[in-house]
Formats: C-alpha cells, sequence, structure tokens
C-alpha cells in the first residue's frame, strides 16, 4: 500500500497533467476545456488506485477473486449517466464539467467503497478546487473571446471574402458572416464583418489592417 503523502501526489500530478492538455483546448474554444480534463484526469487516477490498492484487504493466497471488475462497471455505468447531463443548445454543448464531475465523484465512492479514505478525501478537495476556484479564471478568458463585428465603408465591389484572407490572415478562419449592402454614398457599399470567438486584443490589430486597405473607409467595433 503506497503512504497517504504519494496517493495525494499522485492525484495532484494527475490534476496537473491533466490541465496542460486541457488550457490547449480551452484555447481553442473546445467544448471540453479546462476544467473537464483536470476532472476526467484525476478521476481515472483514483480509480486506478483503487483498482490497484484498494482489495488487498480481501485477497489472500487461497482467495480467487477479482473485485476490481466492480470498479470497472461502474465507470462504464457512470458514463451513460454523465452522457444524459450532455445537452446542445444553440449550437453550444453544455454539462460536460457536470457529467465528469459525476465520473469522478464516482471514483470517490469507489475509494470509499475500497477504504482508502485518505485518498477519497483528498480527491474531493482536489474536485471541489476545479470546479469552484478555477471557474473564475476559465470564464475570464471566455469573456475576453467575445463575437465582434465591424462596420466598414468599401468602395462598391471591392470586399469579399478573399480580400479578408488576404488582409487578415488566419483570423479570416474566425469570419461567421459577411454582409455587403449599397451605402447611401454613391459608388460605396456598407459592409458588416461579423467575427465568432474573437480575441479582443486581436480586434485593434484586425481595425488597422482593414483600415490600410485603399478601398475601405470608416472602420469601426460594434459589440453585439
Amino acid at each position: 500500500m503506497l503512504p497517504d503523502w504519494e496517493l495525494i501526489l499522485r492525484l495532484l500530478l494527475a490534476a496537473l497533467l491533466g490541465s496542460v492538455i486541457g488550457i490547449e483546448r480551452e484555447r481553442l474554444l473546445w467544448a471540453a476545456g479546462l476544467r473537464t480534463h483536470m476532472l476526467v484526469c484525476v478521476g481515472s487516477c483514483l480509480i486506478m488506485i483503487v483498482s490497484a490498492f484498494g482489495f488487498a484487504g480481501v485477497l489472500g493466497p487461497h482467495v480467487i477473486l477479482d473485485p476490481s471488475r466492480i470498479a470497472a462497471q461502474v465507470v462504464t455505468g457512470v458514463g451513460f449517466l454523465g452522457a444524459g447531463s450532455i445537452i446542445l443548445r444553440n449550437e453550444v454543448v453544455k454539462g460536460l464539467t457536470t457529467a465528469a464531475s459525476l465520473w469522478a465523484v464516482a471514483a470517490v465512492g469507489l475509494a470509499v467503497g475500497g477504504g482508502l479514505y485518505m485518498a477519497a478525501a483528498a480527491t474531493t478537495v482536489i474536485i471541489l478546487i476545479i470546479l469552484a476556484g478555477i471557474k473564475p479564471l476559465e470564464e475570464r478568458y471566455r469573456n475576453s473571446r467575445q463575437t465582434v463585428e465591424l462596420h466598414l465603408q468599401a468602395t462598391r465591389g471591392a470586399m469579399s471574402v478573399g480580400l479578408l484572407e488576404q488582409t487578415l490572415g488566419w483570423r479570416a478562419a474566425r469570419v461567421k458572416q459577411l454582409v455587403v449592402q449599397a451605402g447611401e454614398t454613391a459608388g460605396m457599399d456598407e459592409v458588416t464583418v461579423t467575427f465568432g470567438k474573437m480575441p479582443l486584443k486581436d480586434v485593434a490589430d484586425m481595425i488597422e489592417s482593414l483600415s490600410k486597405l485603399p478601398s475601405v473607409s470608416g472602420v469601426r467595433e460594434v459589440r453585439p
């Protein structure tokens, strides 16, 4: 049996390593972000600990028993339960973190049932920190990447998706909608470009790049 400090170290390391991948996914704004990856990684670590050390008390030289099979079935069953909490609403996936927390809590229950009280308590604290402590940081990051609209005037027929790609580079991939309408000024179009989940720090650079085009004038940002 491992000492308690090593159990806690393994769980913390799992949370850290899960966060490394979660940050990368969060950067690209995938539905499964930082907290989801951390929860799944911590839960997996605890289930592995339970499978390896949680049944030592019932095994012996004359006992043929594989109680870890029960843990495997719990993991599978809770996976279906978590799937029921995941919904798609307005093209946004909701409930992934809840599903991951359900899965991790199942691991806590397995640890308690196997007599690994310290591991279960430590995992509970880590999960609470992930859910409550990291959420403000996650929300602050997501709030910095919002939908942005740029309104501009351009010479009639000059604005196109190709011109945006040439001018904005990789940022053009964030364009959700391009609307070109005849403007009140003769020979000019009123153009509205909508960007989805664009880092706000890049908006000023986009305005500057578009303003340098000879066919474009009057670029301004409008928050939807």
